[in-house]
């Protein structure tokens, strides 16, 4: 089985709906707040390359998608 993360914010409506999809399909994953875990958005940002736009899943340690959709939620720098 497939280890899938979740990387999001609780402000962002597509990692809302990826989370809902993902719940309905019965897939598990674990999800991170990247607004509330800085080691979560330290991880999400070296994963995508830099790339602040959630939702991000990734499958066992692999991108497999940065929005929802084709919609996104920007994450502000602050670290």
């Amino acid at each position: 089985m497939a280890r899938r993360e979740l990387y999001g914010t609780r402000h962002c409506p597509y990692t809302a709906e990826l989370r809902a999809e993902l719940e309905w399909q019965g897939e598990a994953f674990a999800e991170y707040d990247v607004e509330q875990d800085a080691e979560a958005r330290r991880r999400m940002l070296r994963l995508t390359g830099g790339v602040r736009t959630v939702p991000v899943l990734v499958e066992d340690g692999r991108v497999v998608s940065v929005g929802w959709q084709g919609r996104g939620c920007y994450v502000a720098a602050d670290d």
